[in-house]
């Protein structure tokens, strides 16, 4: 008997071991097989957005001759210009040099000045992408608080002041909150600069300082989104026949909210997230021109006003590569996180 006690405990921690193993496989199974059905999806989808982002410049009727050389410019000075830009080929050739240069990032010259498309835009998205950043933290951060305690506080005035004030976020525009926050924070209070950038290699403290009244601005419209969100689901899961069941087992509320409540209400909220990220880039043209940030909607509605369209065509494909590569990761979080993506459902 005494012999046969290490035999037995070796036997259960390499049985434990197997299931672990096991659960790991699983769990990356899951993973590898959303992250291919999400590549799937991207690689037609990337195609044929970029085919229609490229033939929009044969629809629009422009042309960097008209931009250079003026309204009056003659025919033969237009054709020259034109021949000089490559547009006198086939549009499938124009499309297929174009699109090769996409795929190893080079997406052309500005009509306006000749400059490199991918460097300009990527001074610009260097500035929207902290803000969108910071912005999306603060909003998934307040949002999940209030989402979270309007749920388990549901019926209560708590819950009533917090659905109120998501109300009243969720109808204010970005560039009210914008202007207010200045007023109060940076001429009144004098706690954070009214306008400028300044980049995280110049250090944390002032780069912090320069974006997070624009972050602030950004963030209601997603704290909105994710407390209501997220207070839905939170409630459709606790009206579930499985929390029945654990309360019926005797397990504690926080084992409840956490084991089986937070994971099975997270879905709707991560999938809100797919998109708000990249339209917090794409959207904060306003909030840059409030606060004196050169960023990538700024970049974006410049060039659309003097119809640079490569320039155009450039903010096109990397608003693209945002919209797809952030639902991936979202993708990736839903097969990791939900029972329900890890069912398959």
């Amino acid at each position: 008997m005494t012999k046969s006690a290490p035999s037995t405990i070796t036997t259960v921690s390499a049985g434990r071991r197997g299931v672990a193993m096991a659960r790991t496989r699983h769990a990356l199974g899951r993973v590898l097989a959303a992250l291919a059905r999400s590549i799937a999806i991207f690689v037609p989808v990337f195609v044929v957005a970029t085919f229609v982002t490229f033939a929009l410049r044969s629809m629009s009727g422009l042309s960097p001759a008209r931009i250079q050389l003026g309204e009056e410019a003659t025919p033969e000075a237009i054709a020259r210009v034109e021949a000089q830009w490559g547009l006198d080929r086939p549009f499938l050739v124009q499309y297929w040099d174009w699109f090769s240069g996409v795929l190893h990032g080079q997406l052309g010259a500005s009509w306006t000045n000749g400059a490199d498309i991918s460097t300009l835009i990527g001074l610009g998205l260097g500035v929207s992408l902290s803000v969108a950043t910071l912005a999306l933290v603060i909003g998934v951060v307040v949002g999940f608080a209030l989402g979270t305690l309007a749920a388990v506080r549901r019926t209560t005035w708590i819950d009533r002041t917090i659905t109120g004030f998501v109300t009243v976020v969720s109808v204010m525009p970005a560039f009210v909150v914008g202007i207010v926050l200045v007023a109060v924070f940076a001429v009144g209070l004098h706690l954070f600069p009214s306008a400028g950038y300044i980049p995280a290699e110049q250090g944390i403290g002032p780069w912090l300082a320069h974006i997070t009244l624009p972050a602030l601005a950004l963030s209601f419209d997603v704290i909105a989104d994710v407390a209501r969100q997220l207070r839905s689901s939170l409630i459709a899961a606790y009206r579930e026949n499985y929390v029945t069941g654990a309360l019926v087992r005797g397990l504690s509320p926080r084992r409840i909210f956490f084991g089986h409540v937070l994971r099975n209400g997270l879905g709707p909220t991560l999938a809100t997230l797919g998109l708000k990220f990249p339209a917090l880039v794409g959207a904060s043209v306003i909030t840059e021109w409030i606060f004196g940030l050169q960023g990538f909607g700024r970049f974006a509605n410049d060039s659309a006003q003097a119809g640079d369209v490569p320039a155009v065509q450039g903010v096109l494909v990397v608003s693209i590569v945002l919209v797809v590569a952030f639902n991936l990761i979202v993708n990736l979080l839903l097969a990791r996180v939900t029972p329900a993506a890890q069912r398959g459902v």
